[in-house]
């Protein structure tokens, strides 16, 4: 599969599947299993996977593309799919010794959806330092840890996990492993009853006295720490602003919708042609859009050619996006009035997704502090 097939699938399963119930899901706060199995027979699960398990060794701009397209129509399953394809390249990348290779081919068949479950309650939004310790047993070690915030809770078949390394002595000193959906002491702790991002079952889950054996552990011990923030961080960060790029063109879209259809029936005229200071609003919401993905598009190529500058562009662009998606929704609530506050748009939903987006770890203010530290040369940890 090539970039413009993929772009082309995505867009099908937004139209026709992600679209239709994005309200009523929303509302409900109902996980779209449809959209799951949608995206599994299209081949977008494993789109950057190696051909060698089936994948189409697709990389980051096509990654982006597809996450911006489902965006578009619900961002909540587009981000089911950003954290699956954030472990999908955790699991890719795993320790020779890892018994991945099934996994892997499942994945790539579309059989397979997995996430991360790093959050704990205990270390908040800096997601890299978990709180729990795995345990020897022996050639094996047992997990206990309570989990926040994991995407497609219950629904995945499989969790990429950390956990403090046995005889780690940092908060830095991890090692991450995979979890089957079946492992027992595994559970989900509660429902998700978010403000935003309402439909990707983004709910704690706990691990108990989980037994991992050694082929599960997918990064040498103490090397989790490494895997976050060179595997998953950069990845994660573009796709949470592809998220927020779908987001802002569904914003504008739905604006100008309404400014060409809502009529000042006395005068005969369109909001839009009555009120240039709307079209003003508009035009503003257009360019920090635009901008967006001109900045997107600089992150993806820093990822394809990798240079000094790569991790701040990749640290730059998710607390841009969280920033401009808020403001372009925003914008989009004044324009469209009482027609957005009442529900009677997809804007209000865009408003909420923008402000759950931006607050996700790494938040806004912890990517602050590390873009100041790097552009003063300081340590980041």
């Amino acid at each position: 599969m090539d970039h413009e097939t993929a772009v082309s699938r995505a867009k099908e399963i937004a139209d026709c599947i992600l679209a239709p119930a994005a309200r009523q899901n929303d509302k409900d706060a109902r996980f779209s299993s449809e959209a799951v199995a949608a995206l599994g027979p299209a081949g977008l699960l494993g789109i950057m996977l190696p051909t060698e398990v089936g994948g189409s060794a697709l990389g980051p701009r096509s990654f982006a593309a597809v996450v911006t397209t489902l965006a578009e129509a619900d961002a909540s399953a587009a981000m089911v799919y950003l954290m699956h394809m954030c472990a999908t390249a955790t699991i890719a990348a795993a320790r020779p010794g890892a018994t991945v290779a099934q996994t892997l081919k499942d994945i790539s068949a579309g059989r397979h959806l997995s996430t991360l479950a790093f959050s704990e309650a205990g270390s908040r939004s800096h997601f890299w330092a978990p709180i729990s310790r795995a345990q020897r047993n022996g050639v094996n070690v047992r997990l206990t840890a309570k989990k926040s915030w994991v995407t497609s809770a219950g629904h995945a078949q499989s969790y990429v996990v950390s956990a403090l390394a046995p005889d780690g002595t940092g908060p830095t000193d991890s090692t991450l492993y995979i979890l089957a959906s079946s492992t027992p002491g595994l559970s989900v702790a509660g429902p998700w009853d978010g403000l935003g991002m309402r439909a990707n079952a983004s709910a704690p889950m706990i691990l108990e006295d989980c037994e991992v054996e050694p082929g599960l552990r997918l990064t040498d011990d103490g090397a989790g720490f490494k895997a976050m923030l060179e595997t998953v961080l950069p990845l994660f960060n573009l796709g949470t602003s592809a998220v927020a790029l779908g987001l802002c063109r569904a914003a504008v879209a739905g604006t100008a919708v309404h400014l060409n259809s809502a009529r000042f029936e006395h005068l005969g005229q369109t909001l839009g042609e009555s009120l240039p200071t709307l079209r003003a609003q508009l035009a503003t919401m257009q360019i920090d859009t635009d901008g967006l993905a001109a900045r997107i598009a600089d992150l993806v190529d820093h990822l394809e050619r990798p240079r000094e500058t790569t991790m701040l562009r990749a640290l730059e662009s998710k607390a841009a996006a969280g920033d401009v998606a808020i403001a372009v929704t925003s914008t989009a609530m004044r324009v469209c009035g009482g027609a957005a506050f009442s529900k009677h748009m997809a804007i209000e939903r865009l408003f909420r997704d923008a402000h759950a987006g931006a607050v996700m770890a790494p938040t806004g203010d912890v990517l602050r502090e590390f873009i100041g530290k790097a552009v003063l040369g300081i340590p980041l940890f």
